[in-house]
């Protein structure tokens, strides 16, 4: 279950935009805030159907964008050809990690990345103001071959 202050915000931000606060709708705020990993719309889709809960695909990407609209979830494009969200947390900038055999996606942070990227914009001119990294490779348990 979703931590209850993030769920009523969530249905606060749908009632003052006059939006439909639907069972279906608050199934995928559920599993998508509660996730430990960045989720794709089809993998929403499979994971409410083993938990025996039916939501059709519109409306899993309908509540998405509401989602991110709403500033709960975070949208992100790891060039897969899809996209993945992830709860927007209270953690500090981030980077990810992306296993190109399995699709698993590991967090990082590392300050030295943080002061790199800052010298990196200001020896070429530039007033540092927002980066993006994606490590892609083979993490361990597929390099170990134990993901089936």
């Amino acid at each position: 279950m979703a931590d209850a202050g993030v769920t009523d915000r969530f249905r606060t931000w749908l009632r003052e935009r006059n939006l439909p606060v639907t069972a279906p709708r608050l199934a995928v705020a559920e599993l998508l805030l509660t996730a430990d990993r960045h989720l794709s719309a089809e993998e929403v889709g499979d994971e409410l159907t083993a938990l025996g809960t039916k939501v059709g695909t519109a409306t899993i990407y309908r509540t998405l964008d509401v989602l991110v609209e709403s500033g709960l979830v975070v949208e992100r494009d790891f060039g897969e050809g899809f996209k993945r969200f992830e709860p927007a947390r209270d953690i500090p900038h981030h980077e990810h990690l992306l296993c190109t055999s399995c699709g698993h996606v590991e967090e990082f942070q590392d300050e030295r990345l943080e002061r790199m990227t800052t010298l990196v914009a200001e020896s070429h001119g530039f007033a540092r103001q927002r980066h993006r990294l994606v490590i892609y490779g083979v993490c361990r348990d597929c390099q170990r071959g134990s993901v089936s």
